[in-house]
């Protein structure tokens, strides 16, 4: 597997891999990424924030099979925030998650001094992932988060990454 910056003829695979991905959970609801207005141009979106990218996997055929990205969180200086960690089913369980998050993490420490994510408890696989990096579950959100039906929330201190 290959990991570079997505571009713009990746947007409509990636949005097809998040939305097919939540769908599989019942997830297509109101406060998740499903409804995301920049879901279709992720490219262009990412591009346009400073201190912000967005990785997609792409497999040996060439095909995007998932992506990750890392943006700034709301108004919180130092803060930004790991989104739409994505997999397309048949990539799953070869460990692509966590090379995703390795690249999005690394960029991170960069830019930001914290790294937070919104997730949901039903997860459980993810959630296992952001634990076993180094991740810590927060009691509620952020102030400022745009997605209110997630119900698990992590926070990472960048300054201890290797």
């Amino acid at each position: 597997m290959q990991i570079r910056e997505i571009e713009e003829q990746d947007n409509q695979t990636i949005e097809r891999i998040i939305k097919r991905s939540l769908e599989s959970f019942n997830l297509n609801i109101p406060g998740t990424a499903y409804f995301d207005p920049q879901l279709s141009s992720l490219a262009q979106f990412y591009k346009e924030q400073s201190n912000s990218k967005y990785w997609v996997a792409v497999n040996e055929q060439n095909e995007v099979v998932g992506g990750v990205g890392i943006a700034p969180f709301g108004q919180e200086p130092g803060i930004c925030e790991l989104q739409k960690l994505y997999i397309t089913p048949e990539a799953q369980g070869m460990g692509l998650s966590k090379d995703l998050m390795k690249v999005a993490l690394d960029f991170a420490k960069e830019h930001y001094t914290h790294c937070y994510l919104e997730t949901l408890k039903k997860l459980q696989a993810a959630n296992l992932l952001y634990i076993k990096l180094g991740f810590q579950q927060l009691e509620r959100a952020l102030d400022g988060s745009e997605h209110n039906a997630t119900d698990a929330w992590f926070i990472k201190d960048l300054s201890f990454l290797g």
